[in-house]
């Protein structure tokens, strides 16, 4: 199995190109000469960004009137590669959609799907999916064998999204198959959790709070903490499931993972799962009582105090320079 042609499952946000997507792009333009996008939607907007991404031409299903983006895509993706026009690789991010390409495609073209990819590595004509199992603590590679295209789902944050400086990419339409019993399924509505400050998996410093705060009320330390140094604010998978605050505020492997500048974990003990969300950030900041807790083993800077006592006077302070 070669790899020349690798494609990417493009995903676009209101304001561009998702990140997971120029990440894999950055990733895939050091493993075959041939890097193209397939994505739903109007491409004609995101072509230049892409082209600048390392992509040569987007291939679209167009609109999707209120249909599933899996269903239609992974029907395309499986008409091309029946035809002999399909990638010898595709790459999707682990996301919803990505998920779900991945799952229906995997399905249609009988092949396996390698699954929580961090690394790709080349070797020989096939290129390795590194996974990491148990918590993190233990690496595993995985490669396919056999005909049909290797299909990846790659964990977000794995690869660097930096630019290549290329030429707006070239748009191509893509044919959708018969969808069968799929095709009648439609978005009725969307509800989208409202939110200030930036993305949690793409901010630059991140301030989590775990069940050393205490109860759901002292979470506000953690948010205002977070708003006055321009952040977003993070937890552990305790507080998420003691309904403290959304799912979408998790980190970890069952959460987001997030790689900022700065990671301040407070009354966080540092659970394996909670690790491996967050071990990438490039500077860790933990605050917690317990001398012996293992998120100091990890940790560039570490507190032993009570949060109760330490982050009422850090917002404190902060306040006083503002």
């Amino acid at each position: 199995m070669g790899f020349s042609k690798i494609w990417v499952h493009g995903e676009a946000t209101e304001v561009g190109v998702a990140t997971i997507t120029l990440e894999l792009l950055a990733k895939a333009r050091e493993l075959a000469d041939v890097v193209e996008v397939v994505m739903a939607g109007d491409a004609d907007v995101v072509a230049a960004e892409l082209g600048d991404h390392g992509a040569s031409t987007v291939h679209t299903i167009g609109a999707l009137n209120g249909g599933l983006v899996g269903p239609r895509l992974a029907s395309a993706i499986a008409a091309a590669t029946g035809a002999g026009d399909g990638p010898n690789v595709l790459l999707c991010g682990t996301t919803y959609d990505g998920r779900d390409v991945a799952g229906r495609l995997s399905v249609k073209l009988d092949v396996p799907v390698i699954t929580n990819v961090v690394d790709l590595v080349v070797d020989g004509d096939r290129l390795i999916g590194q996974e990491p199992v148990f918590g993190g603590t233990k690496d595993v590679f995985t490669g396919f064998i056999g005909d049909g295209p290797a299909i990846f789902l790659v964990r977000p944050k794995s690869f660097p999204a930096e630019p290549s400086g290329g030429p707006a990419a070239t748009v191509a339409g893509l044919e959708v198959g018969d969808l069968g019993g799929t095709g009648g399924a439609m978005v009725g509505e969307r509800f989208a959790e409202e939110s200030t400050g930036p993305r949690l998996d793409e901010a630059n410093i991140v301030v989590s709070g775990g069940r050393g705060l205490g109860d759901a009320e002292k979470y506000e330390m953690i948010e205002t903490l977070a708003r006055l140094v321009k952040g977003a604010p993070g937890a552990s998978r305790a507080v998420v499931d003691a309904g403290w605050v959304p799912y979408a505020y998790q980190v970890g492997q069952t959460g987001k993972v997030v790689k900022p500048t700065v990671y301040l974990a407070c009354g966080i003990s540092g659970a394996t799962q909670h690790l491996v969300g967050m071990k990438g950030s490039a500077n860790i900041i933990a605050i917690n009582k317990d001398a012996e807790a293992p998120i100091f083993g990890i940790a560039d800077l570490g507190i032993v105090g009570d949060v109760h006592k330490v982050l009422p006077k850090l917002i404190e302070a902060l306040e006083a320079r503002a």
